[in-house]
């Protein structure tokens, strides 16, 4: 039931876009966004290349940051982490991405590093709240079979935690396609030169035309993330596999 809830959602989303899209060629907008389609296609592919390193880069660093800060000897100090992290996500990301350019200069190596520190927080957050909920008997039922903590982790806290995990990773991704655009305002490229030159010139077609993909993008990321994350989770700790197989 809950991927065909999921299914629904996504017929919902692609019926609201055709409707949409009908009214946009209505408009008269359609072929005058089309005018733009080489340049769409252009910075799509810088958008995807900064899209995928700084998220990249955001999963490795995040789940192995949450990892650590579970564990027992981190005690005393995840806490304090966690707020830091939360206090820095309240940092504009236009202000962030402007710092990393004061330091590293212009161009794509600043926004990869501002867009992946951008991203980083839910993914930080739901591995250490996933990592950390795991039932103590679950770990207790491991030490008992002779586990190390490295097994321990591999075996029975990581797949007991990987929906909250999957959770926080869709949510960052999502932030990060939707902020992506703003890293050509430091000189990375992107749908952003169509987004805010279309706002400069007041040249809504020229908007639209990076607005859509960028919008589309996010839903695909979204849904396929969803998707894996049915796929992969086990059905005992997936809420969405129970409420389907009962």
């Amino acid at each position: 039931m809950g991927f065909f809830t999921g299914a629904r959602v996504a017929f919902l989303f692609a019926l609201i876009a055709f409707f949409l899209g009908m009214a946009v060629q209505r408009s008269g907008y359609v072929g005058e966004i089309l005018v733009h389609q080489d340049d769409m296609l252009y910075l799509l592919k810088q958008h995807l290349f900064l899209t995928l390193y700084s998220g990249s880069l955001a999963i490795v660093i995040g789940i192995a940051l949450g990892i650590l800060l579970s564990r027992p000897f981190m005690y005393f100090f995840a806490q304090p982490v966690m707020q830091l992290l939360n206090t820095g996500a309240t940092i504009p990301t236009l202000a962030l991405l402007a710092l990393c350019m004061s330091f590293l200069g212009i161009g794509q190596a600043p926004a990869i590093f501002g867009l992946t520190v951008a991203t980083l927080l839910p993914i930080v957050r739901n591995t250490f709240a996933g990592l950390t909920s795991v039932p103590g008997h679950y770990l207790e039922a491991g030490r008992g079979m002779g586990m190390q903590p490295l097994q321990l982790l591999y075996w029975v806290e990581f797949p007991n935690a990987l929906f909250v995990i999957f959770a926080g990773v869709r949510t960052a991704l999502a932030i990060n396609v939707g902020t992506v655009p703003l890293a050509f305002l430091i000189g990375a490229g992107g749908l952003g030169e169509l987004i805010f030159t279309g706002i400069s010139l007041d040249d809504m077609p020229m908007m639209l035309a990076g607005a859509i993909p960028t919008a589309l993008l996010a839903i695909l990321v979204d849904f396929l993330f969803g998707v894996l994350s049915y796929l992969m989770v086990s059905r005992g700790v997936n809420p969405a596999r129970k409420i389907a197989t009962s």
